[in-house]
């Protein structure tokens, strides 16, 4: 079992920034592929970002390319998202994900714990 608890969410102006935390704890944290997702109001959960095992590939959503890097520090058991140039549409609730799959790790169904998400809301 995995336990991940986000954190550093909250309102911006539109063009700021933000940086969330995934603490994760109960198992071998580098032993697992992390994401980031998030989901609006209305509409279908989507993946933001996502990390495999020891950092060493990365994927993002088509709508934060160039503006979200996220990383790992398997030191501090911890996934983080830097947001940057954020905007208005980019408000949502931002959750946590791990998974013990290998590959491509891009998909919701990929992912086998979660965490309870962090509201992120960017006002224009």
């Amino acid at each position: 079992q995995v336990q991940l608890v986000e954190s550093g969410g909250g309102l911006v102006q539109a063009g700021g920034s933000l940086r969330l935390s995934c603490a994760a704890s109960g198992r071998t944290f580098s032993n697992y592929g992390m994401g980031w997702f998030r989901q609006a109001p209305g509409k279908e959960r989507e993946l933001v970002a996502a990390v495999v095992r020891r950092g060493v590939s990365t994927y993002y959503g088509d709508s934060v390319k160039g503006r979200f890097s996220i990383s790992r520090d398997d030191a501090k058991n911890t996934v983080y998202l830097q947001m940057n140039s954020l905007k208005p549409e980019d408000t949502a609730v931002y959750y946590c994900a791990a998974t013990r799959a290998i590959g491509r790790i891009t998909t919701q169904r990929a992912y086998d714990y979660w965490g309870q998400g962090t509201q992120v809301t960017v006002s224009s």
